[in-house]
């Protein structure tokens, strides 16, 4: 099990951004450049790093590639050395059939990382009863966060009644709801709800699409004639891969609003609907999410924080248009940009 400290933290709701790969012209890792993403993430004021994950490439999970155990490796030795800080929560992805997933999930605990976000693509088209069984194993290595990722990307809906028999296992500590479909996401709240488990089982929106109003919203059921509510406490987002500190600002103005339960300020929702207008340039909304990866990396290199853009997968780039639009978005809302913040601190995250 994770420690207490760590579990709680994740409980009280987080910024986790799902750490990009940095990569030079060779596809090896830009050790430089991966290491000052670390930074810059730690100094934003985030809770946490998930490594490992699809913005980071699940190509790096094949062992052909090798480059799994590397890059969690210099993320959490990075992580170390940032001693002023508070210990992050370290959420590695997990992926494969079930003997690889407890590998990676083995060697995700070797390396001192917290949690695995287990992606189930490798076991679609098996029953509820097969998958459930992976997962279970999986958690008797890794506390898990569950995950449901969206259709366009992973082609496999997972129902109410997986989530239902999902909650069950005694080692799920937390879930990251990013099916981008309100539908979807209310099955994993309303599983939450009726497990029993609804004060231990950490909510995060992976909904890039619809993160503030995610966060904002008070979701309550009726459970057995009584009102049982949840909220959204966090994020584990590639969104959240850029911007970051004002997404950091964001979520500490979110849980400001939620402690003093006062009205939703109209800003807000203007806002989540700005942060919506960039993540359909930077995500690639219009192409079905084809330049999600780059479309981050782009960002990130405008401000100088990675050199290139490319992906492991050599069929995966911009999209035709996709640069001028996030261009757009950076001028017509520089109020969703930390650019400045990233110029104070560059120089010193590349050192």
């Amino acid at each position: 099990m994770a420690d207490s400290q760590i579990i709680d933290k994740l409980r009280s709701g987080c910024v986790i951004p799902a750490h990009p790969l940095a990569l030079q012209s060779d596809n090896k890792i830009d050790v430089r450049r991966q290491r000052a993403l670390t930074r810059y993430y730690l100094a934003a004021g985030t809770g946490g790093l998930a490594l490992g994950v699809h913005t980071t490439q699940f190509a790096i999970h094949d062992p052909k590639v090798g480059l799994y155990r590397p890059v969690l490796e210099l993320a959490v030795e990075t992580a170390r050395e940032s001693t002023d800080r508070a210990q992050p929560v370290m959420i590695a992805g997990i992926v494969g059939q079930t003997d690889d997933a407890v590998n990676e999930a083995q060697l995700a605990c070797d390396l001192g990382y917290h949690l695995g976000l287990l992606s189930l693509t490798a076991v679609r088209g098996r029953s509820i009863e097969e998958i459930i069984n992976h997962a279970r194993e999986v958690a008797r290595i890794i506390p898990i966060m569950g995950f449901y990722l969206q259709q366009a990307i992973s082609q496999m809906p997972l129902p109410l009644k997986f989530w239902q028999r999902f909650v069950e296992i005694p080692n799920v500590v937390a879930i990251k709801i990013a099916p981008f479909n309100r539908y979807q996401t209310l099955d994993v709240l309303e599983a939450v709800a009726h497990s029993g488990r609804a004060r231990e089982i950490a909510l995060y929106t992976g909904n890039d699409d619809n993160i503030i109003l995610d966060l904002l919203t008070p979701y309550r059921f009726n459970v057995n004639g009584h009102t049982l509510s949840l909220q959204i406490v966090g994020g584990l987002l590639g969104q959240w891969a850029c911007w970051t500190k004002k997404a950091v600002e964001q979520l500490a103005r979110i849980k400001e609003i939620r402690q003093a339960a006062t009205p939703i300020p109209p800003d807000l929702l203007t806002l989540a609907g700005q942060m919506t207008l960039a993540n359909k340039a930077i995500f690639d909304a219009d192409n079905n999410f084809a330049g999600c990866i780059t479309g981050i990396s782009y960002v990130l290199k405008q401000q100088g924080l990675v050199e290139q853009i490319g992906t492991l997968d050599p069929n995966e780039h911009l999209s035709p248009d996709q640069a001028e639009k996030i261009d757009k978005i950076i001028s017509d809302y520089p109020h969703l940009t930390d650019d400045a913040f990233v110029r104070e601190n560059l120089d010193e995250w590349l050192s």
